[in-house]
């Protein structure tokens, strides 16, 4: 998830970093108390993919170091396989394409390909995964909103009914948190609408990628991913959906009602997202 604070001027890039943190674990912790889980979620790998799973969604922390790594190795897997479909990302806005890459393409030509945004995403982090499928000729998608479309999705109040009320509610919660309280109430409907926006859209990018056996997959923030408010709100009920969440060792249980699968990953490092947050927001902006 990567919550988009409502201000006048572009937030700046470490300020971007941590919201997205912040809201990533926040999402990830909501989803654990809300199961109930008290011990580890069901768990396989990377390179154990299902056969006759239509849709992948695999959703990180952000921050959390070793999920990349965990990302890439499906992606390898699943295309040596002959069985990986696309790999689309969050990570880059809808209508970007790597299919026109040849594949020999290098980091600088699939980094055009996706109107990569270096400030928002450290494109270091993505690379193993982008280029393991640019490598296999797999087309690497963005699966994003537009940042164009942003304030046409806060105002589209249709988008309020995508949502049953619980999963709605669900939803503003994790708004709520993933803005560490910051975020003024009144923008928690128009923030929530563009989270419903951004799942719509991956969800659409998914399921024109569906083909015969093989697999499409989306990497993305675990609040996405999340089955109970997330993208596969939004998917197609014939399709065989796998929604798996990278849990960084110390970041609790994986949550069954939220994902099909939980992939262990190493320790994250403590960083108080919310503390930087107060820090980068003017005093002006701190309560709502």
């Amino acid at each position: 998830m990567t919550p988009i604070l409502l201000r006048t001027a572009a937030p700046s890039a470490t300020l971007r970093a941590a919201v997205r943190g912040c809201a990533g674990a926040a999402l990830l912790a909501a989803a654990v108390l809300a199961a109930g889980c008290v011990g580890p979620g069901p768990a396989d790998s990377p390179r154990a993919v299902p056969p006759r799973t239509d849709i992948l969604l695999i959703g990180e922390r952000h921050d959390a170091p070793g999920q990349p790594a965990l990302a890439a190795e499906a992606v390898r897997a699943l295309a040596a396989d002959g069985r990986l479909a696309v790999l689309a990302l969050e990570m880059a806005p809808e209508g970007t394409s790597t299919v026109a890459l040849p594949a020999g393409a290098d980091e600088a030509a699939a980094r055009s390909a996706l109107a990569w945004d270096e400030r928002a995403w450290p494109w270091e982090r993505y690379a193993p995964a982008v280029m393991a499928a640019v490598a296999a000729r797999v087309p690497v998608v963005g699966a994003n909103l537009p940042a164009a479309r942003l304030r046409t999705a806060m105002a589209d109040v249709s988008l309020d009914a995508q949502l049953t009320p619980e999963a709605r509610a669900l939803q503003e919660t994790a708004i709520r948190d993933g803005h560490c309280g910051l975020l003024p109430e009144r923008q928690i409907g128009p923030m929530t609408r563009v989270q419903v926006a951004r799942d719509r859209i991956m969800a659409h990018v998914l399921a024109q990628s569906v083909r015969p056996e093989a697999t499409a997959v989306l990497l993305a923030g675990a609040g996405h991913v999340d089955r109970r408010v997330g993208v596969p709100q939004h998917l197609p009920t014939h399709l065989s959906v796998r929604a798996v969440a990278m849990v960084a060792a110390g970041d609790g249980a994986g949550a069954p009602a939220a994902f099909t699968a939980v992939w262990p990953s190493p320790p994250a490092p403590a960083t108080d997202h919310c503390a930087a947050l107060r820090e980068k927001l003017p005093p002006a902006r701190r309560t709502p």
